[in-house]
């Protein structure tokens, strides 16, 4: 039964992201450029998307922002950021994956050090004891791995419960999931129910870390969906050229429901 399972959901994820990959090719070739030179991102799901949005809105008003409120409250900074830092650990071979197919050596380089010192002096990397270093982490995923190769996000699409995101961005996503070692190897072990509480986690940081920037985005837009929409794009892009904003309102997949690590 667990066999037919697993196979099963294998089929539907290869499904999507073929289709998706197929959405992002159209996308690509339909994409035009502005006087400046860059993509227009426009939104031709925006029907779709700010119903989703609202959906979304409702669904984290109702249950993410308390919990995440909750957890701010109950749970102490120190505790809080080895959470975070753990968290990054686990996800820097992501990291490194994706530098080496950006042709990022000197990433490749930093990915690496930040993991074999956090694992080992930063006892499984509750502590970042790397970037007392100078070796700072700096998320990575295929979607920005895309990007560097030249494939435009094609359409803005917000995601059920997972929020704000694009096409290429969405087989990103897929992508890095199906190749995350750390899911493989907890698949193979029979211990899959330790990825979803690692994905539950992820969420409850990225959220916690949004409280005060979503609230202020929510309470001074005039219209919420069109801020978050910009806010993305615009955090994509400085990712994509490796310049990370530090302010977490713009944060990739950060609203309105969380990260990535």
């Amino acid at each position: 039964m667990k066999t037919f399972l697993n196979q099963s959901v294998k089929r539907k994820a290869g499904v999507i992201l073929s289709t998706a990959l197929a959405c992002l090719l159209l996308a690509g070739c339909a994409s035009t450029k502005g006087a400046d030179g860059q993509t227009n991102n426009d939104d031709p799901l925006e029907g779709y998307n700010r119903v989703m949005f609202k959906i979304n809105d409702i669904v984290d008003q109702a249950v993410m922002q308390p919990v995440a409120m909750g957890y701010r409250t109950v749970i102490p900074k120190p505790a809080r950021t080895c959470v975070r830092n753990f968290l990054h650990n686990l996800h820097t071979p992501i990291n490194a994956g994706n530098n080496l197919l950006q042709g990022d050596i000197p990433g490749v380089a930093t990915d690496l050090s930040r993991f074999m010192i956090n694992t080992t002096i930063g006892i499984a990397g509750l502590f970042d004891v790397a970037k007392e270093t100078g070796l700072e982490y700096r998320p990575e995923d295929f979607g920005q791995t895309m990007g560097v190769w030249g494939i435009s996000s094609g359409p803005y699409l917000v995601l059920p419960l997972l929020g704000p995101s694009s096409v290429r961005d969405t087989v990103g996503l897929a992508a890095d999931s199906y190749a995350d070692p750390v899911r493989i190897y907890l698949n193979n072990t029979d211990r899959m129910g330790l990825y979803y509480t690692r994905v539950a986690l992820i969420g409850l940081d990225n959220r916690e870390a949004l409280l005060d920037a979503i609230w202020d985005l929510r309470k001074h837009s005039i219209d919420f969906y069109a801020a978050t929409r910009s806010a993305y794009f615009q955090e994509r892009d400085a990712m994509v050229r490796n310049n990370r904003s530090s302010a977490p309102a713009a944060s990739a997949n950060s609203i309105p429901d969380y990260d990535h690590p």
